[in-house]
């Protein structure tokens, strides 16, 4: 009888670790994933020469050491 309770509740462990331990870790990762996004979120902006229209520093073309927001903008300029 003793043996037959003891099985149980080692299976009863068993599913609580396999299922409820793993949603714990889960929601650590989910956590942690905004900290990401706002990173990526701030990068910095340059003003375009020509037109005045705010941009990021990765998409910004420099011709002349002046920020540039499209070639239409660059070729405006020249």
């Amino acid at each position: 009888m003793i043996l037959k309770i003891l099985l149980v509740a080692g299976v009863v462990f068993v599913v609580y670790a396999l299922f409820f331990k793993k949603k714990a870790v889960r929601n650590d990762s989910i956590d942690s994933q905004p900290k990401r996004k706002e990173k990526r979120e701030a990068n910095d902006m340059v003003e375009c020469s020509t037109c005045g229209v705010y941009c990021e520093l990765k998409e910004a073309i420099i011709s002349d050491a002046k920020y540039y927001c499209s070639q239409e903008c660059v070729k405006k300029a020249s």
